[in-house]
């Protein structure tokens, strides 16, 4: 991992941001210490969005819709 100080990293921030899309970590230290990271973003498989489809299709809608119960509420709260 790659140890930068802020100044540095201020000045040099489109170099970073193009070594951490490559998939390389910065560290960013103020005074020796850490105090930030740059991590590239996590890669997501895509089976998460099959499985909430699935999950959706599973619930029973029972009753009024929830529109139709706020537009109720409001009109009984007018008079």
């Amino acid at each position: 991992m790659k140890q930068v100080n802020v100044k540095t990293a201020r000045s040099q921030l489109r170099k970073l941001l193009d070594r951490v899309a490559g998939g390389e970590e910065v560290s960013l230290l103020r005074r020796g210490k850490e105090v930030a990271r740059l991590v590239p973003p996590r890669r997501t498989s895509g089976a998460l969005l099959p499985n909430l489809r699935k999950f959706r299709a599973s619930i029973k809608v029972k009753g009024r819709s929830l529109s139709a119960e706020v537009i109720d509420d409001r009109r009984r709260q007018r008079y």
